[in-house]
């Protein structure tokens, strides 16, 4: 029987997005923001994983993590079973809060590091909870603030993001902040969000032509990569 992929390994880089039950809110103030935020910086500062980009939505959240020595399971358990019996304590609730299973991709590191970090701090500007980047700058509710030094987040890996952006704190800002303005930012990217890119030559408009021809290929839903790094999994 051919063994299945390796998607939690120690050190596997993951982009996680976390939803509402039927769409529902799951952040309904600051309080319950703040405190998403306080058990995620325990997980990072427990050294269980590193935090490289999030974003909190009304309805959703994403993280684009790397695990350390605790796995992702067990990390997403810990932070959404605490985070849903405190949210359901305080608003007086009984029902589920999240969908059933976050979703997690297992992310091909060298090409998709940065645009997942631009992308997932885009999010408010997509989402029209912010009009402009220069708002962005200051929006407390994404990595992106802290990046750019507006909002003190001593968890959050904030050197090895601008390490990717040149030498010097004050050159490197300016480089990522040149980087997310350079993107798309009212454009939706489900090849980045959806996960899958199964092959080199394309996402998966690509996969479902290459259905339609029988063409063998390497495929799974769970990582956003290349064939060569989806075989690489399995192996």
């Amino acid at each position: 029987m051919p063994r299945g992929p390796r998607l939690d390994a120690p050190g596997t880089l993951h982009h996680v997005i976390v939803r509402g039950l039927d769409q529902q809110v799951i952040f309904r103030d600051e309080r319950d923001r703040n405190d998403f935020l306080r058990r995620v910086a325990a997980l990072a500062e427990a050294k269980h994983l590193i935090v490289y980009a999030w974003s909190l939505m009304p309805n959703h959240a994403h993280l684009l993590i790397r695990t350390q020595a605790r796995s992702i399971g067990g990390c997403m358990r810990s932070l959404l079973t605490g985070y849903a019996g405190q949210f359901n304590r305080r608003h007086k609730r009984t029902s589920h809060l999240f969908q059933e299973r976050y979703k997690s991709i297992v992310i091909e590191e060298d090409a998709y590091f940065l645009e997942l970090v631009r992308y997932l701090h885009l999010n408010p500007l997509r989402a029209g909870i912010v009009e402009h980047l220069s708002a962005l700058e200051r929006f407390p509710w994404t990595g992106h603030s802290a990046l750019l030094g507006h909002m003190p987040r001593p968890w959050y890996a904030i050197d090895e993001v601008l390490a990717h952006f040149g030498r010097g704190l004050h050159a490197a800002r300016r480089a990522y902040r040149a980087f997310v303005a350079a993107g798309r930012p009212h454009e939706r990217r489900p090849e980045l969000q959806g996960g899958g890119l199964r092959r080199s030559v394309g996402g998966w408009e690509v996969v479902t032509v290459l259905r339609r021809g029988r063409e063998a290929y390497s495929s799974d839903e769970r990582v956003l990569g290349s064939g060569e790094f989806v075989e690489a999994l399995y192996r």
